[in-house]
């Protein structure tokens, strides 16, 4: 069901874009399917649990971008090794994240709002920084038309911030066209050394004068 609290108009755009965009992407879904198949295995689709609007858990879906190669111990390698050359493709065009389409659909998600992250950083977040949950997370966003993963994580969680406390649906319509030029530039897709970005361990406490 879709949450009380999120203005209805901001679902009707959602939805009055996902169906037909969702339509016009089959065939692009399927080709990727086919694709992640023949050189990730099974199963085509990421899965994982993640804070949505008001940090309520739900399943995200992803296409696979890495594979499930291992040490010697049997333990996953670093997710920059596993990470394929497919998978960095997919990323770099933003088509492994075709599948959260199906989030918005189910209420989950918008098509614009903050990064969903992960469930271990909801308590790592400032009081101030859990405000990011008072939305629903989106495909795209503030944050990821002004640096993505190029940015510190206080650098993205402000701009999260400033889109919680301006949304507009014009606001919206201008980071979906923005988003489409910054895919197309491929900017700020991974911070070197990381498959995407470091792991948030929280802010550093401010310091205060005495």
């Amino acid at each position: 069901m879709f949450p009380r609290g999120i203005p209805l108009q901001k679902r009707l755009f959602d939805l009055l874009l996902t169906l037909p965009g969702l339509t016009l992407a089959l065939p692009a879904l399927a080709i990727v399917a086919i694709l992640v198949r023949i050189f990730h295995g099974a199963p085509v689709l990421f899965r994982q649990t993640r804070p949505g609007y008001r940090g309520k858990p739900f399943q995200i879906y992803k296409f696979r971008t890495m594979n499930n190669q291992r040490d010697s111990r049997g333990n996953l390698l670093p997710d920059a090794e596993r990470l394929t050359r497919l998978g960095r493709f997919l990323r770099a065009t933003s088509l492994d994240e075709l599948p959260e389409l199906l989030n918005i659909l189910r209420g989950e998600m918008s098509l614009v709002g903050p990064r969903p992250l992960l469930m271990q950083y909801l308590d790592r977040y400032s009081p101030d920084q859990s405000r990011r949950h008072d939305v629903l997370p989106g495909i795209t966003g503030w944050a990821q038309i002004n640096g993505r993963n190029a940015l510190s994580w206080e650098e993205k969680f402000q701009l999260d911030l400033w889109y919680v406390d301006h949304w507009s649906l014009w606001l919206d319509l201008r980071i979906l066209l923005q988003t489409a030029w910054k895919v197309l530039r491929r900017e700020g897709i991974s911070q070197p050394g990381h498959a995407t970005a470091a792991e948030f361990m929280g802010s550093p406490p401010t310091s205060k004068k005495p």
